[in-house]
């Protein structure tokens, strides 16, 4: 027997904290459809967002490594799926919506550039004359407007909460493309989790990736609080197994410690405030969702680390430079001349009534590492073939 839609709702309302959000109560799409007999609605959402076109380019977009540099490391689609499961595990422990917290995990990359953030620095530099880019932003229109699935409407015609979620995620929320989703509340705590649940996967990986490339050196972690009190916990329950083991076990304590912090935390702050009601949490600005102070220092400082020691790398810095080049030279050539972008790329600016320089960027952040490394070879090798 195939329980319904409704019955599924009701079990799902009777599981949530008071402070959730219960798939019955959402404020519905954009454009009207009929409900599905046994999906709720942010189950339809995390599906759709999975289906999309975006959602597979993901494989093969950065997040710190080129994907042709080797198999092993993270790439967008990766980190996606883990922050993803930490955002599932936030969610399950603090009694919130799980397929409302997923979909808006899954949906969170989807608007990123080729080569990481220093594509998304390349791509707002040459589109500041022309309102500049941001890939929050990206993604809302990524799902409202881009992706062409149906013969009604454009985009993926998700439930408010999701895209709410979407475009308030580690972001100001002045910003024209949030005036619609009022500016002045916070989003749901489902959608708040996403950005410690981003954090936590993008900094635990970042060490497991630095580490195997040789980027970075265990003697660089030796001084990081967080990361030494990790290894230490790992080689004292495992001290006969091989270092690779250890620092994969102290990775695994990276993310537990943080994660129950986060929920602790979280708890603490609720309980504190009085807040037992979805209008509550959305009445505090900013977010409630905070490591503690404790916390908040020690991942700081492994952050610090990062940033100083692997994320301005000799080699992830010619990578990040070569990228601005590769995509200034992209994005002048197609202004120069915009009948070298796809037909269709164009048509959909003019029925829009969008600029050729958005269309240009529309194109260009689409785009996976290796599409615009081949498309660069395209229109500057002359004996490659066009």
């Amino acid at each position: 027997m195939v329980a319904s839609r409704q019955a599924l709702e009701q079990r799902e309302a009777a599981a949530l904290a008071p402070y959730a959000m219960p798939s019955r109560a959402s404020r519905g799409r954009r454009h009207p459809e009929p409900e599905h007999p046994f999906r709720m609605v942010f189950q339809r959402d995390r599906d759709r967002i999975i289906h999309s076109t975006a959602f597979r380019r993901l494989e093969y977009k950065t997040q710190v490594f080129v994907n042709h540099e080797g198999d092993y490391y993270r790439t967008r689609l990766t980190h996606t799926m883990e922050a993803a499961q930490v955002t599932r595990t936030l969610a399950r422990a603090l009694g919130l919506n799980e397929d409302l917290a997923e979909a808006v995990a899954l949906a969170h990359d989807l608007g990123h550039t080729p080569f990481g953030h220093a594509g998304e620095r390349t791509l707002d530099r040459l589109m500041q004359p022309h309102g500049g880019f941001e890939h929050n932003a990206q993604s809302l229109r990524i799902v409202e407007t881009l992706e062409e699935r149906y013969p009604n409407f454009r985009g993926l015609n998700l439930s408010w909460e999701v895209r709410d979620g979407i475009v308030k995620h580690s972001t100001r929320y002045d910003r024209p493309q949030v005036a619609e989703y009022d500016a002045t509340k916070a989003p749901c705590l489902e959608a708040q989790i996403v950005d410690f649940a981003d954090e936590i996967a993008y900094t635990a990986h970042d060490v497991d990736d630095g580490l195997k490339s040789g980027m970075l050196e265990p003697d660089d972690l030796a001084g990081v609080p967080l990361w030494a009190d990790a290894l230490a916990a790992a080689c004292a329950e495992a001290p006969r197994a091989s270092t690779s083991i250890q620092h994969y076990q102290a990775v695994r304590r990276l993310i537990d410690w943080m994660t129950s912090d986060l929920v602790e935390n979280l708890l603490q702050r609720l309980a504190e405030a009085h807040i037992d009601s979805l209008d509550g949490v959305r009445a505090v600005l900013p977010r409630l969702v905070e490591f503690s102070p404790a916390m908040t220092e020690r991942q700081q400082a492994l952050k610090g680390m990062l940033y100083d020691r692997l994320y301005t790398h000799h080699r992830v810095t010619r990578m990040t430079q070569k990228a601005d080049r590769i995509m200034s030279a992209l994005f002048e050539v197609y202004m120069q001349e915009p009948r070298q972008l796809p037909p269709h790329v164009l048509r959909r600016a003019e029925q829009e009534g969008e600029t050729v320089a958005r269309a240009v960027a529309d194109y260009i952040a689409g785009m996976t590492d290796r599409f615009a490394l081949d498309e660069y070879k395209k229109l500057f090798d002359p004996y490659e073939r066009v």
